[in-house]
């Protein structure tokens, strides 16, 4: 099996393998496409939290967004923890200099053990110049808030928070309800044509180290392959749910996912 595209993931590392670029890679990869990576940052962290965070310098990230493009052009890119202002700034000047079009961006901002994983001044930065500059944006409950100032506790506030998004510049957004209390996941999908309700059963687990990070990126290899936006929302949100249904439960915390769900082994390697 060749690889159906080229995926350019910008983000930071996890050290655990369930979220960050460890998740990407392995979703981009599962899901049939070829993964590239800029690392933003190295965290030291298990199921059970954080324990430290590592930057990598500004220049550095750009060289590696720029040399890798250089050789192997990305069909999509999909970009997650960008810790810092100047870390955002040298990404958006990256951007600019390589252009591809397609671009998924994941505004990771706390990890699920509670750490935060972005600035006050990053996160002005990302929602002033970042945001036009995607064509997607898939922010959780919480985030939504932090980027909107809007409380959120329903659809409706979703979809408000979703047209305030919008209106910074912001061309598609999902937002995603996991963190409500429903026995439902409402997640929506906005732009300014369509309002798309995708709903799914909650699954009672602690395993979901990473959901985030992993439908970001299969969102983004859908697109890469040639899915419309909206279809790609859908066909990774069914991918997540199918990995969290088979999670391998690992660690003493938020457990990992199974990104290895879509894959058939060939027999010869079993």
């Amino acid at each position: 099996m060749k690889p159906k595209s080229k995926v350019l993931i910008i983000a930071g590392s996890d050290s655990s393998g369930g979220a960050g670029i460890q998740a990407d890679i392995k979703t981009v990869t599962s899901l049939g496409s070829y993964a590239m990576t800029a690392i933003t940052a190295v965290t030291a962290q298990n199921t059970t939290g954080v324990n430290s965070i590592v930057g990598i310098n500004p220049k550095e990230i750009s060289k590696q967004i720029l040399f890798t493009c250089r050789d192997i052009k990305p069909d999509a890119i999909k970009i997650g923890m960008l810790h810092s202002e100047s870390v955002i700034k040298s990404v958006i000047n990256s951007l600019e200099l390589i252009g591809v079009s397609k671009i998924i961006l994941d505004p990771v901002m706390v990890a699920k053990g509670g750490a935060k994983l972005i600035d006050s001044k990053a996160i002005w930065i990302l929602k002033k110049y970042l945001i036009k500059k995607v064509s997607l944006i898939t922010p959780n409950i919480p985030e939504a808030q932090e980027l909107t100032d809007l409380k959120i506790t329903n659809i409706h506030d979703m979809i408000q928070a979703a047209q305030v998004l919008l209106s910074m510049g912001a061309k598609n957004v999902l937002i995603k309800g996991g963190h409500l209390k429903s026995k439902i996941v409402n997640d929506i999908f906005v732009n300014k044509k369509e309002i798309k309700l995708l709903s799914n059963k909650k699954l009672k687990t602690k395993n979901t180290h990473g959901t985030g990070c992993t439908l970001s990126s299969a969102i983004t290899t859908f697109f890469s392959c040639g899915k419309l936006l909206n279809k790609s929302c859908e066909l990774g949100i069914k991918y997540v749910n199918q990995a969290i249904r088979s999670n391998p439960n690992f660690g003493k915390g938020n457990g990992p996912i199974n990104h290895l769900n879509s894959i058939i082994i060939n027999k010869k390697f079993r």
